[in-house]
């Protein structure tokens, strides 16, 4: 760049350099963790049914969050008339939680160090996955903090109890979730078609506090509609499966089923949601890029989280 006159310093294209999320700061001691948001890598798929991959989901994420990286006075919307994520929301990567192979509670305790890291750290923890076990930690995070209503954006309602002994694979979080006292209820969207979970799951859902719509019955409601239903003014915690999205837009996941979200169902529930409450925790899983010689899912992921906590801190400013 020198000798232009115009510009200094690097252009930094999104191919370049190390591949970050949004090609943020990357923080190696968890003990000192400055920032709103810190993003943690859950590189954990041993608890899949069917195809597996998901593990290295975190780093695809990351990858293609560089594509969003350019500029440092935030993305402007001109739709919205906002400037999202401007430069004083300070978001870091930590790095991935240790991953043990074949152990899944070690594996498990990993995680959730990692996410009780960043809340103790005063920001707001996203945990990139990984299957949909890892939700299981992150909400075992929470059981020193306030009150969660936990929001899940998935195909399935992956409530099983139990099956053959397991209780921590990808079929069991959102029942897992569901018996904290902490956790005071669920909204479950996109659940559609065959399910990993029996009829009596959903009833035990419902029973328990759980509001469960289809994809079809979240567009037929709308969205400010299927957003009345979500309790207001509470702490929300978002979990988002990717395979929620219609595979022919996200096919690099191990689960897919077709019938899914698009883009914009979900993105205007999220910008809602950042109006209605305080979303405390995220996580996204499920990608598995293998499947997706495209990218587009994980580009997907990625754009969904960058504009959703652009939301949030849009909502708090």
């Amino acid at each position: 760049m020198a000798g232009h006159g115009y510009e200094s310093g690097r252009l930094d294209l999104p191919f370049v350099g190390i591949s970050t999320f949004g090609k943020r700061p990357y923080v190696a001691d968890w003990d000192n963790i400055e920032a709103d948001v810190a993003i943690l890598g859950a590189p954990f798929d041993f608890g899949t049914q069917w195809r597996p991959g998901a593990r290295f989901g975190p780093r695809a994420i990351r990858e293609a969050s560089t594509l969003f990286s350019f500029g440092h006075a935030g993305a402007y919307d001109h739709e919205d008339d906002a400037t999202y994520l401007p430069g004083d929301v300070r978001i870091v990567d930590i790095g991935d939680a240790d991953i043990i192979h074949t152990k899944t509670e070690e594996s498990h305790a990993n995680i959730e160090h990692g996410v009780r890291k960043i809340l103790a750290a005063g920001a707001l923890p996203v945990t990139l996955g990984g299957d949909h076990s890892i939700n299981i930690p992150c909400i075992n995070a929470f059981s020193d903090q306030d009150p969660i209503h936990v929001i899940q954006i998935d195909a399935h309602l992956d409530f099983v109890d139990e099956r053959h002994g397991v209780t921590h694979g990808h079929g069991n979080p959102v029942r897992r979730a569901i018996e904290k006292p902490y956790v005071t209820g669920m909204t479950q969207l996109g659940i559609r078609n065959v399910s990993s979970t029996a009829k009596e799951g959903y009833e035990d859902a419902r029973a328990r506090g759980s509001d469960i719509l289809s994809v079809r019955q979240v567009r037929t409601l709308g969205t400010d509609a299927v957003l009345d239903r979500i309790p207001e003014g509470k702490r929300y915690y978002v979990t988002i499966d990717i395979d929620a999205f219609c595979p022919s837009i996200a096919p690099g996941t191990g689960t897919p089923s077709h019938g899914g979200f698009l883009y914009y169902d979900v993105l205007e529930i999220l910008q809602g949601l950042a109006s209605r409450g305080d979303v405390v925790g995220i996580d996204l899983v499920e990608v598995a890029p293998s499947y997706d010689p495209t990218d587009s899912t994980q580009i997907l992921a990625a754009q969904l989280l960058l504009n959703f906590l652009g939301f949030i801190f849009h909502a708090k400013a």
